[in-house]
């Protein structure tokens, strides 16, 4: 408990629900197992998630890169995403998701995906390729603030600083 932003209530309920992702012939010791990914998205408040794939690789302590998750990785993912999460945890998670090439920065690559990861991947949703280059150069512009090209943490966190409604909108309930 001392490790998370969780009560007690929450962590018994996150072990519950974690639990009924095993098969049932594994849910006796549920802390030594792993939830596969796609299990993991099966959940209710990952599956409409447009970033679902970027939380599980996030949160995921796997040495295989599968993507799996053990309970702590379950628990640190709830935790973050919890009411009581501090917004420089929400805001360094957030960057780490939004970090698609996991190189430490934001750069045109990683926005593009966000953008198309935020108004969909259909044909009718897409931006144009003059409407994302502008868009990027607006985000850019307003975040940049060393002039590299890129958005590293600090820059993210300060822009998410400025944004109130950030801290609320980046959360799963238990």
């Amino acid at each position: 408990q001392e490790l998370t932003f969780l009560s007690k209530q929450e962590i018994l309920l996150a072990y519950k629900r974690f639990s009924e992702l095993l098969p049932k012939d594994e849910r006796g010791d549920a802390r030594a197992a792993r939830v596969p990914k796609g299990r993991i998205l099966t959940l209710p408040e990952l599956r409409a998630n447009p970033f679902q794939h970027r939380i599980c690789r996030v949160f995921s302590t796997s040495d295989s890169g599968d993507d799996s998750m053990s309970f702590e990785d379950f628990l640190d993912m709830l935790s973050v995403f919890s009411d009581s999460a501090t917004a420089d945890i929400k805001s360094h998670y957030a960057f780490r998701i939004f970090d698609f090439d996991d190189d430490g920065t934001l750069d045109r690559k990683d926005l593009e995906k966000l953008v198309n990861c935020l108004t969909g991947q259909g044909e009718e949703s897409r931006l144009s390729n003059a409407e994302m280059e502008q868009l990027i150069q607006n985000i850019l512009e307003e975040s940049d603030i060393d002039k590299d090209g890129t958005i590293n943490l600090s820059e993210f966190q300060h822009v998410v600083s400025r944004s109130p409604d950030f801290v609320s909108s980046f959360k799963i309930v238990l």
